[in-house]
């Protein structure tokens, strides 16, 4: 009767400390509830081996002597959930990685578990008595022996193996650690002492007190928490003013040069500013562009959108964007070609450009003299009819230093900023690219040397469709201009600037042009005229432009093609407007060739 103190004790203050810890507020986190398993488990423990301390073992009946290994098998199965859960949590802490495959991890040790706790509960079990005290021994007993000291050494072995990640809260694992093993030594010295309950309950006070008090996890999540939005702010904050900067330098030279024409009486001079309005139009779009580019690939709404394209043709449409980035820099620029590059590939052919492009552009901004190389090598698959393309960007530019390296493919990272403040941009373009390219299933790295120039390299997978190449048709730099005179336009569109920006550019096809502020509007006029092409705004109040096509093709007799005019130019937009019944589309801005191919489509025949 006397081995019962211990036990009873531990049944105390294991009922004392779950009763603390299940009161309190707690955060939903995996190694909470392993520690929540920890102690329920040793009270349950602490209860069984009281009981089992006060059977009198002389003169008692079969019955009881067959309830007393059942008790103690029972009893095991606890000290091995301690244990596991011990494992467990001492992983969690170390390797935070681990709570992602968690569920994929535990899978091999709950069979393992599960095999021991079978064998234990069909395994003999002996009952040896000293006097008054008694302990246990037989095969349930090495059994769970052998997996305990087992979970005990993985913990060890998991602490020890990343030593570089240890922190304060493994000053209590280590003396847990520590604990358990002095528990099994002294417990094979002599096993007449009930100091296992009592020594566990120990343990769970020891972590409760350092590192999972709910109070103490609670401050910790706060601090984080408040971290993160501390973090979160200054990067709106750096955004915001990265972005009025950016987005003020076009602005800037737009409405100064407008200024400027309007008091100009010199055409040349007039021409000069109109110039520079476009160019600095176009750096604006480019800005807001890849501010919606980045804003796409945050909320996983990019999609791969798969066609045919011939790759010397895209890339060869690539290096004529690239020359007037380089304008009057003593800079070479050559294009090399894999002689085995396939004629068609397959895959999105946008996204390849822009990832590409991406990569040209930077090299033209921080080159100033030298060259800049642009290769394409490829491995033909022939068994799986895939392409793997290498292509690469080499240049002599400014290069990149060793630490900035880790960086340069974060968003609003740019390269020695400091020394650059002469250079566009806004930082996202790397961010960008390395996410398409791994969308796409590709990978991109950099290679760079200070002061001598930068190399990246990006591996893509296309498939192929033809190895043969096409001949590849001549394209027209200028744009020529045949006249309709005898064709008639609708423009529609609820916003008057809108209105004007396409007329104007209609002009040199000496169409006749009609324009409507509003889709009920377009409705009324095509009751009364005959329109040989309408191009149609998207949004517009009242009635949109997807509704008022509807209500035009409700008239039998209307036939007339109809062209989506929007500002919706996110990827795949072209085809969701060509199955609701338009005839085509174009983006805002209007592309002046884009809109010759349209007009000559449907006004000439083309």
């Amino acid at each position: 009767m006397t081995g019962v103190l211990l036990p009873a004790c531990a049944i105390f203050f294991s009922g004392l400390l779950v009763f603390i810890y299940f009161s309190k507020q707690r955060i939903n986190l995996l190694e909470n509830k392993m520690y929540a398993v920890m102690i329920l488990s040793i009270l349950f423990d602490s209860i069984l081996v009281t009981i089992l301390q006060l059977f009198p073992l002389n003169g008692v009946s079969d019955l009881e002597l067959t309830f007393v290994p059942l008790l103690n098998k029972i009893d095991f199965i606890f000290l091995i959930l301690f244990c596991n859960c011990l494992f467990f949590y001492t992983t969690l802490v170390t390797i935070p990685k681990f709570k992602e495959k968690f569920k994929v991890y535990r899978i091999p040790f709950a069979i393992i578990d599960l095999l021991t706790v079978a064998l234990i509960l069909f395994s003999p079990i002996s009952v040896i008595n000293q006097g008054e005290n008694y302990s246990v021994g037989g095969l349930s007993v090495y059994l769970v022996y052998i997996l305990c000291l087992l979970y005990i050494m993985l913990s060890i072995s998991i602490v020890l193996f990343n030593l570089k990640k240890i922190d304060r809260r493994h000053i209590p694992i280590f003396a847990i650690i520590l604990i358990m093993i002095f528990i099994f030594i002294l417990f094979q010295l002599n096993p007449y002492l009930i100091v296992i309950s009592a020594s566990l309950t120990f343990i769970n006070y020891i972590m409760y007190f350092t590192i999972e008090n709910p109070d103490l996890n609670h401050i910790k999540e706060l601090n984080i928490a408040k971290e993160q939005a501390e973090k979160a702010n200054r990067a709106k904050t750096d955004f915001l003013s990265n972005m009025s900067h950016e987005i003020r330098t076009p602005l800037n030279a737009i409405v100064g040069f407008s200024e400027c024409m309007v008091d100009s009486n010199d055409l040349k001079e007039t021409k000069e500013y109109a110039t520079d309005i476009v160019d600095a139009s176009k750096q604006l779009l480019e800005i807001v562009n890849g501010i919606l580019d980045i804003s796409k690939i945050e909320a996983n709404k990019v999609e791969i959108i798969p066609k045919s394209y011939n790759p010397r043709e895209i890339f060869d449409g690539l290096r004529k964007l690239v020359l007037p980035r380089i304008k009057e820099k003593p800079i070479e620029f050559k294009m090399t070609f894999s002689p085995d590059l396939p004629g068609i590939l397959r895959g999105d052919v946008s996204k390849v450009k822009q990832i590409i492009l991406n990569v040209l552009t930077n090299a033209a901004k921080y080159t100033d003299k030298g060259e800049i190389v642009f290769n394409v090598n490829c491995i033909n698959r022939m068994d799986s009819k895939t392409c793997l393309m290498y292509i690469s960007v080499k240049d002599t530019g400014h290069g990149i230093k060793k630490e900035k390296l880790e960086t340069i493919f974060g968003k609003f990272e740019r390269i020695d900023e400091d020394k650059n403040t002469t250079t566009e941009g806004t930082g996202l373009g790397l961010a960008i690219t390395k996410s398409l390219v791994e969308l796409m299933g590709g990978r991109i790295t950099v290679f760079s040397k200070y002061g001598e120039g930068s190399t990246f390299r990006i591996y893509l997978e296309q498939e192929i469709i033809s190895m043969e190449v096409p001949e590849t048709e001549a394209t027209e730099e200028e744009i020529s201009y045949k006249e309709y005179p005898d064709k008639k336009i609708l423009i529609v569109d609820d916003s008057k600037i809108n209105l004007k920006v396409a007329q104007t550019l209609m002009k040199p096809y000496k169409t006749q042009i009609e324009l409507a502020a509003s889709g009920i509007e377009a409705i009324e006029l095509v009751k009364t005229n005959k329109y040989d092409l309408i191009f149609m705004d998207i949004m517009m109040p009242k009635m949109n432009g997807v509704e008022t096509l509807e209500k035009l093709r409700e008239k039998e007799d209307f036939t007339t093609p109809v062209v989506a005019l929007t500002a919706d130019a996110i990827e795949g937009t072209d085809e969701k407007y060509l199955s609701v019944g338009f005839n085509s589309y174009l983006s805002k801005p209007i592309d002046r060739k884009a809109l010759n191919k349209v007009i000559n489509k449907y006004l000439g025949g083309k």
